[in-house]
């Protein structure tokens, strides 16, 4: 048994007119995350997380802004794809915990279901994946709701 560790960030900034999906969970909000992809900065974060523990670089070599097909992709379906792209490849997820920074929308009422989403998509049960919230205590972009960030670290076994 080969155990690895890898870590993922991602932040996005907000925009008017746009979803806010995290974790794959849409969350009524006023704004959403502007990208290329449909922006889901958490599942960013853990798939950027899930390509460091394999050793494969990241999700802009895999899914690259400037590739017409990934225009408001579902970041929820391209992690189903490097998950099975990396299970080709003899890595499997055993664990993933992650941390949003956001001042609003509160997580908490959420984090079930964004639990079960990521869950699904990792191929992990509900008990092993974690959902984190902070808030930006009034700094930075964060703190300015400006822009949301994520952090992941997706354990993996690579035997």
């Amino acid at each position: 048994m080969s155990i690895r560790s890898g870590i993922g960030w991602d932040s996005h900034r907000l925009e008017a007119g746009r979803r806010l999906v995290l974790g794959g969970v849409d969350l009524e909000h006023d704004e959403g995350l502007s990208g290329h992809s449909d922006a889901d900065v958490l599942t960013h974060a853990v798939m950027d997380a899930l390509l460091g523990a394999a050793a494969c670089g990241d999700i802009g070599e895999w899914f690259p802004d400037t590739d017409p097909r990934f225009k408001d992709a579902d970041s929820m379906a391209l992690l189903r794809v490097l998950v099975a792209e990396m299970e080709a490849r003899g890595v499997h997820p055993t664990h993933c915990d992650t941390t949003v920074l956001m001042q609003r929308p509160k997580l908490s009422p959420h984090r079930d279901a964004i639990r079960e989403s990521l869950a699904g998509g990792l191929k992990l049960p509900f008990e092993a994946v974690n959902v984190k919230a902070s808030t930006g205590e009034g700094l930075g972009f964060v703190g300015r709701e400006e822009g949301v960030a994520a952090l992941a670290i997706v354990t993996v076994d690579a035997s």
